[in-house]
């Protein structure tokens, strides 16, 4: 007599009875129907992340974005109307990352008295919170994870680093997926950013 249990049969070893046999058969479709509507869904959510990230419009007033530090303070774009804004996503596994935000942090440290903020998102998961410390502790501007913070307007990120800038206004004047070169350089800051801080 055979132990296991295989479709169709019993676990006797003989013919499943008809009754048997539908009711295999109604799970099997129950579960394909779910695993289609699953898969169904998350190609919605990846669609859907994929239009917020294209409804991005340099000239317009940039979506929304919070950013939770690691000591658990919440920072608002919303509330930083008047400032030169800044988003950065990163990682630390992140080569290119790690090498634009010595360079960033030093330009926010320079240009914060014009009214520069830097707001930094690690895509690190929680479990490496050490390790994103230890980065946070040698820059100028606030960390989070981007997993504890709000930036949906922004599409999924998926590529990084990837820089957003918003002016004193709240306007979007510089999309990152839409830059070739998205790392930050000193022309690049300069082209960008630092006409913006000289404009009150």
């Amino acid at each position: 007599m055979r132990s296991e249990i295989s479709v169709g049969c019993q676990a006797t070893g003989r013919p499943a009875a008809p009754d048997a046999l539908a009711g295999t058969e109604l799970t099997r479709r129950l579960l394909l129907r779910q695993a289609v509507g699953l898969a169904l869904l998350g190609y919605g959510l990846l669609e859907s992340d994929v239009l917020r990230a294209n409804d991005l419009h340099v000239g317009r007033i940039a979506p929304p974005a919070k950013l939770v530090t690691l000591d658990d303070t919440s920072l608002s774009t919303a509330n930083l109307l008047g400032s030169v804004v800044i988003l950065t996503f990163w990682a630390t596994w992140c080569v290119p990352c790690r090498e634009e935000l010595p360079l960033l942090s030093q330009y926010a440290a320079e240009h914060s008295r014009q009214g520069l903020r830097v707001l930094g998102f690690s895509l690190d998961p929680p479990e490496e919170i050490a390790a994103v410390r230890k980065v946070a502790q040698s820059l100028s501007f606030p960390v989070g994870f981007l997993s504890r913070s709000s930036a949906p307007g922004y599409g999924r990120i998926w590529r990084i680093p990837v820089n957003f800038t918003i002016d004193r206004a709240g306007r979007l004047v510089d999309d990152g997926w839409r830059d070739h070169k998205p790392v930050w350089t000193a022309e690049r800051l300069e082209r960008i950013v630092t006409p913006l801080l000289s404009r009150s």
